[in-house]
């Protein structure tokens, strides 16, 4: 810079320096060229001496090289055959350990392969696992490594879903067999309850002591039987109680929960089977509807329950988690509030009582069953006692029908009995007791007829037959002894009462039946204590319990005998009616025949005729049915002369009556029926006499005189009743006496007649206007 900055000759001077420094340096090279110039020379010529010896060398050199070449081919062959052979040993020993990782990894594979085909799922999963985690991760540099380390999820989704397919068919398998696990189930738990029943009673030394005799006999030959059997039944089948297990293999179950538990998916199976479970639940619990006509219908689905819940119960304890003891008690009570509504349901249909009992021996069965497993039953033991009211009333129909017909068949007349096997034959059927029919001798008749034995044996059937309702209800004596007077109650109350009371309004029993009703239902009454003993023999609960109740046939047949003497005296009243509607009388006849209406006489007869069959019925009814017709006889006759359709009487027609009224009074004194206390029959008839009498004698002076007194002669005829009579005897005096004005006695009569009117009305309107 400071050349070209310098003046403008600057740079040549600089150049000029620069030839200068230039010349100097060459100067000194030629100076140490000339130093150094003999040393070269000395050195060229000793190379030039060299040479020829450096010929002569490489010659002997190159034939040396030549020769040696020559010899040492042979080894430099070997040499390389040497090297050759190492590379190779050194690969071999490489790939051998290489193999020796890759080995194990593809002999797990093969396992892997056939665990699969052997359907080794779980297995096959380990071998995954240990694949995943311990042998691929040595080799994972190679290619197959990759293929495999791709399939494995391949093979896990297989599977699962293989697993699930199992799992599928197993649900349907159990579906399948679920009735006939739990009709397995049903019948072990049975042997098992009636082994232990019968152990129990026959250890029971006191069991049935105050039992009935021919009850006891038939309950213990029941017994031995089935003891016998139950022990025939247990050699028998000792090796051969079938369990859940037997019936159903659950591997399917146990494979598919290991490998989704393996899988991390273990929640997944678990929601998947209890939402497949809770579905085939409201299958199993979808009741057929004809269900309730046949007992297998209901054997089918109870067992179909129980099976499912069998199952259930074996999963819970064999697995864990699948299934917990809170998801099985929900099951069960969503269960149990379906089938106690279908039970509800469909027994309601039922008619058939032996159809009811099956039904209540099923749920038995079914409860006790379940129970064994843990599961609570005390509602299906509380629907019992409400199928037990519906086992009652289909009780109470059939035994309505069985009582219509033996009404229907009885012929309403004394038992007769031959000899005293007959006897003997009727008293073991009903408890009879008279002292003074022993002593009698054969042939002789028991005062019954032949419904009272039946009714009464028909009435300890029906005790029976409740009795087996109430059987393994798990209930103390004492409560089956209650259930049992209750029920027994309702029959006599309800049903026995209204078959009577229907067969008493029946048109076509007559007055012997219904004085037979009368003397049958007095026994049958008198039965009613035998009837609490046979209970209290059967329950062994003994009568003076104070819980102890009563039987209420007392007034049942109370009841039905006062409906049968009511019927009584209104088939007495409507006979009377019917012999006092063919009455014939000439109420114009100027004179009386002499003798009494034969009308009358017929009705006497019939009435003597009939008060001589109430010889056997309770005095106090004989003579209040007497009574009854002889005072509606009274008031029937009464009425025909006071009929206001009646417009004349004549003299003749009041004498004729007086004929026929002085027969019944001679009928009431002849004591038809006897404990009358002197004329108190005949008082029936008074009010007639007196009128009679007033008008036979013509007394009226006598009647007006003494009229409101109580020691009067006629005390018992009424102003109005004489009045209506004179008033018609009056017309037929005028209409029949034409001339009678010509005659002075004639004229005097009526003249007393048109007198003894005006007082009477006068007597009648006082009354009226004090009234």
């Amino acid at each position: 810079r400071s050349v070209y900055d310098d003046q403008p000759n600057a740079h040549q001077r600089f150049m000029e320096k620069l030839d200068a420094c230039i010349r100097n340096h060459d100067r000194e090279i030629e100076k140490m060229c000339n130093f150094h110039h003999q040393g070269f020379v000395d050195a060229i010529t000793e190379l030039l001496k060299v040479r020829a010896d450096a010929e002569k060398l490489k010659v002997q050199v190159t034939d040396t090289n030549r020769r040696l070449q020559d010899a040492g081919k042979e080894v430099i062959a070997q040499t390389e055959e040497i090297i050759r052979c190492r590379v190779q040993q050194r690969n071999i020993t490489t790939v051998v350990e290489k193999l020796q990782l890759c080995l194990p990894v593809l002999e797990m594979y093969s396992k892997l392969k056939e665990q699969m085909n052997v359907k080794r799922y779980y297995s096959a999963l380990k071998t995954m696992e240990q694949l995943e985690n311990l042998y691929l991760p040595r080799v994972s540099q190679y290619r197959f490594c990759q293929l495999m380390i791709e399939n494995l999820p391949k093979l896990r989704e297989e599977i699962k879903e293989i697993s699930m397919s199992d799992l599928k068919d197993f649900l349907e398998s159990i579906r399948k067999h679920s009735d006939r696990i739990g009709e397995t189930a049903m019948k072990q738990a049975q042997q098992q309850k009636t082994f232990s029943t019968t152990l129990q009673k026959q250890n029971n030394v006191n069991y049935g002591r105050n039992m009935h005799l021919g009850r006891s006999r038939i309950l213990e030959n029941k017994n031995e039987i089935t003891l016998k059997r139950t022990f025939e039944d247990d050699d028998e089948h000792e090796e051969e109680v079938l369990t859940a297990q037997d019936l159903v293999d659950f591997s399917p179950v146990y494979r598919c929960l290991h490998i989704y538990s393996v899988l991390g998916d273990g929640e997944i199976f678990e929601n998947y089977y209890r939402k497949q479970r809770r579905k085939q639940a409201r299958l199993v619990l979808q009741p057929q509807s004809s269900m309730h006509e046949t007992v297998e219908g209901y054997r089918r689905y109870f067992s179909q329950i129980v099976g499912f819940f069998v199952v259930e119960d074996h999963i819970l304890h064999v697995t864990q988690g699948l299934v917990t003891r809170t998801y099985t008690d929900e099951l069960w009570n969503m269960a149990l509030s379906k089938i106690i509504a279908v039970l509800r349901t469909h027994s309601s249909y039922c008619s058939d009582p032996d159809l009811v009992l099956e039904l209540k021996n099923l749920i038995v069965v079914f409860a006790d069953t379940l129970q064994g497993y843990g599961f609570p039953v005390n509602r299906l033991f509380d629907l019992l006692f409400e199928i037990r009211d519906q086992y009652n009333e289909t009780l109470l129909k059939k035994w309505s029908g069985l009582f219509r017909d033996i009404f229907e068949v009885d012929n309403y007349s004394p038992i007769p009995v031959a000899n005293e096997e007959e006897y003997k034959i009727v008293i073991s059927k009903f408890p009879f007791q008279d002292p003074e029919l022993d002593k009698q001798s054969f042939p002789k008749k028991l005062p019954m007829s032949q419904s009272v034995p039946q009714i009464y044996i028909q009435v300890k059937e029906f005790i029976y037959a409740s009795l087996k309702f109430s059987e393994s209800l798990h209930r103390s004596s004492t409560e089956i002894d209650d259930m049992l007077r209750k029920s027994t109650n309702l029959l006599l109350t309800r049903t026995l009462s209204s078959c009577l009371q229907n067969l008493i309004k029946k048109p076509h029993i007559g007055l012997t039946e219904l004085v037979q009703i009368i003397i049958n239902t007095t026994h049958l009454e008198q039965a009613c204590k035998y009837l609490e003993e046979f209970i209290s023999n059967i329950t062994n609960i003994s009568q003076v319990t104070v819980h102890t109740a009563r039987l209420y046939g007392l007034s049942t047949f109370k009841d039905a005998r006062h409906a049968a003497e009511g019927e009584i005296y209104t088939k007495l009243n409507q006979k009377i009616d019917e012999f006092i509607q063919i009455a014939d009388y000439d109420w114009t006849m100027s004179e009386s025949d002499g003798r009494a209406s034969g009308y009358l006489m017929d009705l006497i007869n019939f009435l003597r005729s009939t008060f001589q069959v109430f010889t056997h019925l309770p005095g106090k009814v004989a003579q209040t049915a007497c009574m009854s017709a002889c005072q509606h006889l009274s008031t029937s006759l009464m009425q025909m002369l006071l009929d206001s359709e009646l417009k004349q009487i004549s003299m003749g027609a009041i004498q004729q009556f007086n004929l026929d009224v002085i027969q019944c009074e001679l009928f009431a004194s002849s004591e038809p029926v006897p404990g009358f206390q002197g004329d108190t029959l005949q008082l029936a008839f008074i009010d007639l006499r007196q009128l009679l009498d007033l008008f036979m004698v013509w007394d009226w002076s006598t009647y007006l005189a003494d009229y409101g007194q109580a020691t009067s002669k006629y005390l018992r005829v009424s102003p109005g009743t004489a009045l209506t009579l004179l008033e018609k005897m009056k017309d037929s005096s005028k209409k029949n006496n034409i001339f009678a004005q010509f005659r002075k006695n004639d004229r005097d009569k009526q003249k007393l007649i048109e007198t003894v009117v005006k007082q009477l009305r006068s007597l009648v309107n006082g009354m009226s206007q004090h009234t």
